[in-house]
């Protein structure tokens, strides 16, 4: 079975990645013979859109099954689109998440377990420039996250686009499978 973890690094030893969409590498695994390769997130950077990117590129390289730290709720759609299942791995190794897999250790995602955009990274490097304690009714050992700015018109106006390229690809992709499953219940 072919599998695909996120992670850090490349290869066997590669530590994993707790993001999926935004992660460096991705990592495909036989799990019969453990051949591995390793390739670059094209969509790590993206200004939007990276989690359905990413879990795009993973459906078309044939991956059987996704092992992630998160994943967030579009990756999820399209993976459950595609009939992928997604697997929680808690850290370690690429080699200790599939030898994980492969015990049937793992918890199968059931949906997102983060919300969308949970990967984003800030520009300025992360600060939201309040410095004056905990303010916003936050309180210590909450785990709220911050709610990112309002994006720029021109930002949100090409954001609005790639999400409608992006819909209307995974729209013929489904229709492309919903063919294909009703060809393949017609022959049985």
């Amino acid at each position: 079975m072919k599998v695909l973890v996120s992670a850090n690094g490349a290869g066997l030893d590669g530590p994993t990645s707790p993001m999926f969409g935004r992660c460096p590498v991705y990592v495909f695994v036989d799990t019969e013979t453990m051949v591995v390769e390793s390739v670059e997130n094209s969509a790590a950077n993206a200004a939007g859109g990276a989690g359905i990117q990413a879990a795009q590129f993973a459906v078309e390289a044939r991956a059987e099954a996704v092992i992630s730290g998160n994943l967030g709720p579009n990756a999820f759609n399209v993976f459950q689109a595609a009939g992928v299942p997604c697997y929680l791995f808690g850290g370690g190794t690429v080699r200790e998440a599939v030898e994980a897999f492969k015990s049937s250790k793992l918890s199968s995602l059931g949906g997102a377990n983060v919300a969308a955009h949970a990967g984003m990274r800030s520009a300025a490097g992360g600060g939201r420039g309040m410095g004056r304690g905990m303010g916003r009714g936050m309180s210590p050992g909450t785990d709220a996250v911050p709610v990112p700015p309002a994006p720029a018109e021109d930002v949100r106006a090409k954001e609005v686009a790639e999400l409608r390229s992006i819909a209307g690809d995974l729209r013929k992709q489904l229709a492309d499978v919903l063919d294909r499953l009703e060809k393949l219940d017609g022959e049985g």
